[in-house]
């Protein structure tokens, strides 16, 4: 019985094979590949570059690279609670898509929403010699980054920076709020309630700041409940506000024809409150939510106000990435706009 023989290890493409194919220098290649050959190579020879390396199957060795250039091709992101959170995913992926555009690689470290690890992630990931920092967060808030982080070329997601001296990328929450507001008043509605999240949470007062711009347009003012986060409290406030009277009566408020909501959770609360009371949306009641949420708003139907994060994250990349490259950028805040996303929730109210 004869021994059976290894299989012969397949002989790695290099850039020779490709220069050859392609019937240019060495040094073209790495030109072309390197993304460096506008002005010195040709449009027909970086053309013949391309066609050769993806024939061959060729791809640049990184270790080596990494040796010239002084540059790992790798960002670290610093996260609070994204990784497991409803939201996060979509900027992370934004990120990454962006930054393999530029041959760079993500490492993502959590901490678990714990401030104590925040020095020990940092120092992991430049420990792996990263070439900047991104700080990436769940929900919109205030962060002051450490020195550490200060130190490496960095940017903040979803996050900003109370002493002004970091870029950081947000989503536009003010042209948000002022976005749902204008579906209804747009639609006909006067007789709006808004049950708006926390008011101790930054991105409620931004909105509110859209929302009352947009009511003060029309010259009016919509009724108030401070609601929070979740459909127990939409459908709590929402039969509220709903169970009443369609005309005022004995000093009793009429129900409004429109209920606003801080996100989409409170807005499934508001729908389960108009079902019970027997109320149909739109024809009787007309409700927006806000964050698009996936697993929510499409499935209801649910007129709403896009989180932008997966354009977050990348734009978040884009200028991280310029800033690599030796373009500065004044720091402050970069906002995404937040489109309003209209469904079948919303219709002019009944006469």
């Amino acid at each position: 019985m004869s021994a059976t023989r290894p299989p012969r290890s397949r002989r790695r493409v290099t850039s020779f094979d490709v220069a050859e194919l392609a019937g240019v220098s060495r040094s073209a290649v790495s030109l072309v590949l390197n993304g460096r050959a506008e002005g010195l190579i040709s449009a027909e020879n970086q053309e013949a570059v391309r066609r050769a390396a993806a024939e061959l199957g060729y791809r640049p060795n990184r270790v080596a690279r990494s040796l010239r250039d002084r540059s790992t091709h790798t960002i670290g992101v610093v996260t609070d609670t994204i990784v497991s959170g409803a939201f996060g995913g979509a900027m992370i992926t934004g990120a990454g898509v962006r930054a393999a555009r530029d041959d760079y690689l993500l490492f993502v470290m959590g901490t678990e929403g714990r401030a104590e690890r925040e020095d020990e992630v940092i120092g992991a990931l430049q420990a792996r010699q990263v070439d900047a920092l991104v700080y990436a967060a769940e929900g919109l808030h205030s962060w002051t980054p450490p020195q550490a982080f200060r130190d490496e070329p960095n940017i903040l997601l979803d996050a900003f920076d109370p002493t002004g001296t970091s870029l950081c990328v947000v989503s536009d929450e003010e042209i948000g709020g002022y976005r749902a507001t204008r579906m209804l008043l747009d639609a006909g509605h006067r007789r709006i309630a808004y049950l708006h999240g926390t008011t101790s949470v930054t991105a409620t007062g931004r909105r509110m700041i859209g929302h009352d711009r947009a009511m003060a347009e029309a010259g009016l003012r919509a009724e108030k409940v401070e609601c929070g986060w979740e459909i127990d409290r939409g459908l709590e406030d929402g039969a509220r506000v709903l169970d009443r009277p369609d005309r005022a009566v004995g000093g009793q408020p009429a129900r409004p024809t429109a209920v606003l909501c801080g996100n989409d959770r409170v807005a499934a609360g508001v729908l389960l409150a108009a079902a019970r009371l027997g109320l149909r949306v739109p024809q009787d009641v007309s409700v927006v939510g806000y964050d698009d949420d996936p697993n929510v708003a499409p499935q209801l139907g649910l007129s709403t106000v896009c989180l932008p994060h997966r354009a977050m994250g990348e734009r978040a990349m884009d200028l991280l990435l310029e800033r690599l490259a030796g373009r500065t950028h004044e720091p402050g805040e970069v906002r995404v706009d937040s489109p309003a996303v209209a469904r079948a929730s919303v219709a002019s109210p009944a006469q």
